[in-house]
């Protein structure tokens, strides 16, 4: 009886598998580098601080894009709309209804994703380059509005003033803590806010892939009639993902502006600042991979950073770095890296693995 109980040689089973024995690493190495960036504060200077807060909020809203167009084929260029809509509804809180500034990032989330739902009804009902146009509309039309609000600043916008910027909660105990002076608390707090939005945003979508919704993303993003045909709702997955990218959107942008302390509705709704610059960023970093905007905003970063100085020149470098990766690397640079070398630091492909039974 023994025996028979016994299982057969080369007897075994199929699982379905998503980690590697690179992705394990690759987590514990992301923990790690998550601890050091938490705690740079402790011995980073001003300066190093507020450049790592551009790049994290560009980290950010790159994802957010990414998730979009990356994952369920929405090519969106007027995602500045929601950057300026948080900035405004962080300014509105703060100023006229004296809400704490922290508090006020998550509400102009709340309240983005609000005015995300009347938009979509809008933009969905275009497709392919209309509806890339049509969102780039809308947020002409936010641009606009807002700029006829004159408790705002009208067309010239509006500043906040010390008494709410350095009113943010906790900031009394960064500088007992860290014994730094105000100004210094206040961007040690909003580092920390854009390290906590970065590092959520790319842990929300990595989650929305591995589930069930990502399965339905890529089947959309394919054929849209392929999906419909198997039972996806395609409107309703569609009009998730795009509420929850404005909501994320909508965050960061009222971080943005609470770290510049002042809005203008040119600035707030620049397509160029907030989508093209993202759109480089993923493009040249690997669209449809959660690795790739991570890549292309530090490779923007640099560029910037080392190449801004030199004017309109900076901008042909950066377009004929796009073009370069189109032309050779379609899948971006971190698409070439992984279909050259095999690399997925965050697998999301799910793979039939056989396992033998012991």
């Amino acid at each position: 009886m023994a025996e028979q109980n016994k299982p057969l040689a080369g007897a075994g089973h199929y699982r379905i598998e998503t980690g590697t024995p690179v992705s394990l690493m690759a987590a514990v190495g992301t923990l790690i580098v998550v601890a050091l960036l938490a705690a740079l504060p402790l011995f980073a200077g001003r300066d190093l601080l507020e450049n790592m807060i551009f790049v994290l909020y560009m980290l950010a809203l790159a994802q957010c894009w990414n998730l979009l167009a990356g994952y369920t084929g929405l090519v969106s260029v007027g995602q500045q709309a929601f950057v300026g809509l948080g900035g405004y509804i962080l300014f509105a809180l703060t100023l006229i209804a004296g809400i704490d500034p922290l508090v006020a990032i998550i509400l102009a989330g709340a309240i983005s994703a609000l005015f995300a739902l009347p938009t979509a009804l809008i933009v969905f009902r275009l497709r392919g380059a209309y509806f890339a146009i049509g969102t780039w509309v809308v947020a002409e039309v936010y641009r606009l509005s807002f700029a006829q609000f004159r408790q705002l600043g009208g067309g010239t916008g509006t500043s906040l003033g010390p008494d709410i910027t350095n009113a943010v909660f906790a900031i009394d105990r960064v500088k007992s803590l860290l014994d730094v002076r105000t100004p210094a608390a206040r961007d040690i707090i909003s580092y920390w806010a854009a390290l906590a939005l970065a590092v959520g945003t790319t842990l929300l979508v990595y989650l929305i892939l591995r589930s069930r919704r990502g399965l339905a993303l890529g089947a959309i993003r394919d054929s849209e009639e392929a999906a419909a045909s198997v039972g996806i709702d395609n409107a309703r997955v569609k009009l998730a993902v795009y509420v929850i990218a404005a909501a994320v959107t909508g965050m960061i942008g009222a971080l943005i502006y609470l770290q510049k302390a002042r809005i203008s509705p040119d600035a707030a709704f620049s397509v160029l600042d907030w989508t093209a610059y993202v759109i480089f960023i993923v493009v040249i970093g690997g669209i449809g991979t959660i690795e790739g905007p991570i890549l292309g905003t530090l490779i923007f970063y640099l560029m910037q950073n080392y190449l801004a100085s030199y004017g309109a020149v900076y901008l042909i470098l950066l377009g004929v770095l796009a073009i370069l990766v189109m032309l050779f690397a379609p899948k971006g640079l971190w698409g070439y890296l992984s279909q050259s070398y095999g690399l997925e630091l965050l697998p999301i492909r799910r793979r039939l693995v056989w396992k033998k039974d012991q």
